[in-house]
């Protein structure tokens, strides 16, 4: 049962609840394994009320709320909350025990939240944590498994039955998605329920889903793919998704396959790191009974796909029914509220071997294929729906041709509105228009997304990020590639874990390359002849002079939510010498 016609997402929690009340909408397993609690759709808008019952005694719509909620039930019932009193929700992640929360003070000072909501264990820990810190005096606190009626999610009392008279429209803000930061401060991108229902329609055309759909899902809550994703797409499509913590997924990643068998789940994913920590940690003997073959739409997504990790992944997994088709490559971010591209499922992934010499002056020349002169990249599929997207000079402003790479523009009903308090940023960052065109033809305005792609027999194929792209003597550098040749060059270095960026030095440009090591091999670790190791495989397949190398501690480098190496933080903290080398 699937409409089209919502204007809002209380609209379409509300018809849920009358015309698909008891029908399971989310079980949530405890440590990965453990069924630890279930919603109907009545059950979450009968606590969604309650919630924003006590929530407008306390605030006003328009203000905002701070999320700071473990995985689980708990966040969804909140989040729905926020949304029938018109508050605003700001999700972030909630900070661990003795965590600095430099973080955490830039988004209370940016979005100004009137109150705080988590989980009474959680508020304990959280208020303790930030005794000392002045930006959070003032806040009120409200743990909101203990309102009237939330105890155990699964038979509210009458008290929750409440009605909540507040008016939203589709061009209301329904929460702020903090940015993960991979380039810089964290901003507020401004999501309205228009933009997450439009996204919502392009994820289901894209995905291919339907009412058979099932959703399994391990993201972070707070975070734009996994919010948007798992838990939103399910509730526009009316259909089940089961839920676990990222910790449990972390700790144990046969957790996640072991979910998708189990549920017959048709759709799940992540980062291409997922994928590789399957490979990685996943035994034979716990593959053992093992049934993937109802899983059709395996997405990846939020960090460089990578061709080598989708052609692994598919042979390590071949014998408990995961089909290569199955693999689905996709492209979005918080800003177009999630998706902004995607293959066709059931079909193989498109891959095409480039030029490296050609790539460095921003073309892309296939070879047949694959060799030490090429690099290998994967499609981020079709455009969807009636979204603009397009490839642009980033400096004269012009639309480039096919096979020229460019800055990845957007325009459509899913693009923000903008950044909280952050006028000067918003024009820049969505109100762009081309040069050729001006502002008063029509076209745009549009996002520059800062990622660098192109397209090819028209299909997406991102290459890079703008900032993050060395320039050494004239010739572009994706620092990937970099990155991926120094991990191959060693077995000690971690894989995903590695930065490659440039400093100033006598006036030139100076590659710096920080790379994790293996915490199996930190004892008898060689660092010396692992420097060689790496400085001979760059200058071999980069043609590049190194000038640091900087071995680092396990789990160190500094990440986004996501998973996405912070080259900025990275850095910044080589030249303010803060990394915990070994």
């Amino acid at each position: 049962m699937i409409m089209a016609e919502f204007s809002t997402l209380i609209d379409l929690l509300q018809y849920r609840a009358i015309y698909q009340a008891d029908q399971i909408a989310y079980t949530f397993l405890k440590d990965g394994e453990e069924e630890h609690g279930r919603l109907t759709y009545r059950e979450l808008d009968q606590s969604a009320r309650s919630i924003a019952s006590h929530l407008r005694t306390i605030a006003q719509p328009g203000d905002r709320a701070l999320m700071l909620y473990p995985s689980g039930l708990e966040f969804l019932t909140a989040f729905f909350g926020c949304l029938y009193a018109g508050i605003v929700a700001v999700p972030a992640y909630p900070p661990r025990r003795n965590q600095k929360l430099t973080r955490l003070e830039a988004i209370v000072s940016d979005a100004q939240p009137k109150v705080v909501l988590s989980i009474h264990t959680t508020l304990e820990q959280i208020q303790a944590q930030w005794a000392d810190h002045p930006q959070f005096e003032g806040l009120s606190c409200v743990a909101t498994d203990t309102l009237a009626g939330q105890s155990g999610l699964t038979e509210p009392s009458g008290a929750i039955k409440a009605e909540v008279k507040t008016e939203v429209k589709a061009e209301d803000l329904a929460f702020l998605q903090y940015t993960s930061g991979s380039t810089g401060q964290p901003k507020g991108v401004m999501v309205s329920h228009g933009n997450i229902i439009y996204n919502q329609q392009m994820i289901k055309a894209g995905f291919q889903h339907d009412e058979s759909t099932i959703f399994v899902g391990w993201l972070p809550l707070f975070h734009d793919m996994g919010l948007i994703g798992n838990v939103l797409q399910p509730l526009y499509l009316g259909i089940h998704c089961v839920l676990m913590s990222p910790e449990a997924f972390l700790q144990k990643p046969i957790r996640w396959l072991r979910a998708i068998s189990r549920y017959r789940a048709t759709t799940s994913g992540g980062p291409n790191f997922a994928y590789d920590a399957c490979i990685k940690r996943i035994s034979t003997e716990q593959r053992d009974g093992l049934d993937l073959s109802s899983w059709t739409v395996a997405f990846n997504g939020a960090e460089p796909v990578r061709a080598e990790t989708l052609e692994r992944f598919s042979a390590a997994f071949a014998d408990y029914g995961f089909r290569p088709e199955a693999c689905y490559p996709c492209y979005g971010m918080a800003e177009t509220t999630l998706l902004v591209s995607g293959g066709i499922p059931g079909q193989p992934s498109t891959l095409v071997h480039a030029q490296a010499a050609a790539l460095e002056h921003n073309k892309i020349e296939k070879a047949p294929q694959p060799s030490s002169d090429t690099r290998t990249l994967v499609s981020c599929g079709l455009n969807i729906l009636e979204q603009q997207l397009i490839i642009v000079d980033p400096d004269t402003l012009t639309q480039c041709s096919e096979g020229q790479v460019g800055e990845i523009w957007v325009a459509g009903p899913h693009v923000a509105a903008g950044y909280w308090r952050n006028p000067d940023a918003s024009v820049d960052t969505f109100g762009a228009h081309l040069a050729d065109t001006g502002a008063d033809t029509g076209a745009g305005p549009f996002l520059r997304t800062g990622d660098l792609g192109c397209f090819v027999d028209g299909e997406l194929y991102v290459t890079g990020r703008i900032k993050d792209v060395i320039i050494i003597r004239g010739q572009n550098h994706y620092p990937q590639d970099i990155e991926r040749t120094v991990q191959a060059s060693n077995t000690a270095l971690r894989p995903n874990c590695g930065a490659a960026f440039t400093v100033e030095h006598k006036n030139q440009s100076r590659l710096v390359i920080v790379q994790e090591v293996e915490r199996t091999a930190l004892r008898k670790l060689d660092a010396q002849s692992v420097i060689g190791n790496i400085i001979e495989a760059v200058t071999a397949n980069h043609s590049l002079q190194v000038f640091k190398v900087i071995l680092i501690k396990p789990t160190s480098i500094p990440k986004t939510s996501s998973g996405k190496i912070q080259r900025h933080a990275c850095r910044l903290a080589f030249l303010e010498e803060r990394l915990a080398t070994v």
